[in-house]
């Protein structure tokens, strides 16, 4: 009777672990998204890289490096940081310090640098003698508020 009881021991161990193993499986392979908790950028994780790689045509080691990923609602979104490219909110304010800045020291300027304006802006900007002006849009912006054409579904 002692064995018998035993062996019941065991094998109802033997059901319970089989039974919770195959949940922690699963919660392990849940997609990357959608999930709020993605929806800013972040560091590509490990599992990532390869496919942000592919979408871009771009050595895993830049990838791992200099690129963001977030999920716009079930999508995947990568963007990796290149020259002047921003993976951030864009910058969608008509007054800023930078460019205000630069046309009282170049008053008259037909254009103000990235460097003044920052690299977020979607505007083009000019001086209209000592104050800064916002132009037309020249980096339209996704619905999340990030530049559209620095972001690609990552698949």
């Amino acid at each position: 009777m002692r064995h018998f009881a035993r062996a019941i021991t065991i094998l109802g161990f033997a059901l319970v672990t089989a039974a919770v193993a195959p949940m922690r499986t699963t919660a392990a392979a849940q997609p990357y998204c959608p999930n709020a908790a993605h929806a800013t950028p972040a560091k590509v994780p490990a599992d990532l890289v390869a496919s942000v790689a592919q979408a871009f045509q771009v050595d895993e080691a830049v990838v791992r490096d200099a690129a963001f990923v977030r999920c716009a609602g079930a999508k995947l979104m990568g963007c990796y940081v290149g020259a002047n490219l921003n993976c951030f909110k864009a910058e969608t304010r008509r007054t800023l310090p930078g460019a205000t800045a630069w046309c009282r020291a170049n008053p008259g300027s037909e254009s103000i640098p990235m460097s003044a304006t920052g690299h977020a802006t979607i505007y083009d900007w000019t001086c209209k003698d000592n104050r800064a002006v916002a132009g037309q849009i020249v980096m339209p912006v996704d619905p999340q508020g990030y530049v559209a054409g620095n972001w690609r579904e990552v698949r």
